[in-house]
């Protein structure tokens, strides 16, 4: 079992991973990506990326203090209330950081 100080290192590590993979596979940098729009996990979490991957924290599209961390369905959420209330515009390019509580992760590029 994993304490929960290893398992934010964890998770901070993999967010951190999964961000620079996709810049890297899709050949951009990660200054070119206009928002990131996280599994709402935990508000120290995104902290510690954009400070290791020095990205302005104004960055992160969060909702955690309006729904608090919904799991699977966290990530979707955000996203659709970032379009509708024209945080995202047209042709910017998103990033969607995800980290599971099964020790799995990911991302996704959008346009």
């Amino acid at each position: 079992m994993i304490e929960a100080s290893s398992s934010f290192k964890v998770a901070v590590r993999y967010f951190i991973d999964a961000i620079t993979e996709a810049a890297r596979s899709h050949e951009i940098a990660i200054d070119d990506i206009h928002w990131f729009i996280p599994h709402q996990a935990n508000i120290r979490m995104f902290r510690s990326v954009a400070s290791t991957l020095k990205i302005p924290f104004e960055k992160f599209y969060l909702t955690l203090s309006k729904y608090g961390n919904i799991s699977s369905a966290s990530c979707a959420i955000a996203l659709d209330e970032a379009v509708r209330d024209g945080s995202v515009r047209p042709d910017e390019l998103i990033c969607l950081p995800v980290f599971g509580g099964g020790l799995t992760w990911g991302s996704a590029l959008i346009r």
